[in-house]
């Protein structure tokens, strides 16, 4: 960059990059991402633990089965009756079938959405033990190296760029 442009965005001068900037974000990450894992087991502990999962289960069964046993006794009894009554009749019976599948249906929703928990919270796990992985190999230095890097002008870069055209143009 120019000076005038450095002084005209209010930039700090290019000569003043430092090292420790690079590896400041990383560690204010680690002390971010340790507060809120410690602040989740805080919640995690503070809150009771869910209890008659099995209850509301059986309950959902239960219902569902007198649901289902009175459509039948209903259709028996539109069966039997005139047929000027027998439509109400079948009326409460179909009403009946569908309370039956709701309730079927509340229950494997509920199913599904703790499966859905457990696969969030075992990805979640994954990824912590990742970036504890991740931080070990950082610690003992066996991780991926990194590439060196060249600070380089605008036009210095152009010149290397032209340069290597006008060298592939010659040959």
């Amino acid at each position: 960059m120019t000076r005038k442009l450095e002084s005209l965005f209010d930039f700090a001068p290019s000569a003043a990059v430092e090292d420790e900037s690079a590896t400041q974000p990383a560690e204010d990450f680690r002390t971010q991402l340790q507060t809120l894992d410690d602040n989740i087991d805080k919640i995690d502990s503070a809150l009771p633990g869910v209890r008659g999962l099995e209850a509301n289960d059986e309950e959902m069964d239960g219902l569902a089965d007198l649901a289902k046993s009175s459509y039948n006794d209903l259709m028996d009894l539109g069966m039997q009756v005139d047929s000027r009554f027998a439509s109400e009749i079948f009326s409460v019976a179909s009403n009946m079938l569908g309370h039956a599948i709701t309730a079927k249906t509340a229950k494997m929703d509920k199913k599904l959405k703790m499966i859905d928990l457990q696969l969030k919270k075992m990805r979640l796990d994954q990824q912590q033990a990742m970036i504890d992985a991740k931080a070990a190999d950082a610690g003992t230095g066996e991780g991926m190296q990194t590439a060196q890097g060249m600070v380089l002008s605008r036009n210095d870069l152009l010149d290397r760029l032209l340069g290597k055209d006008q060298k592939d143009k010659k040959e």
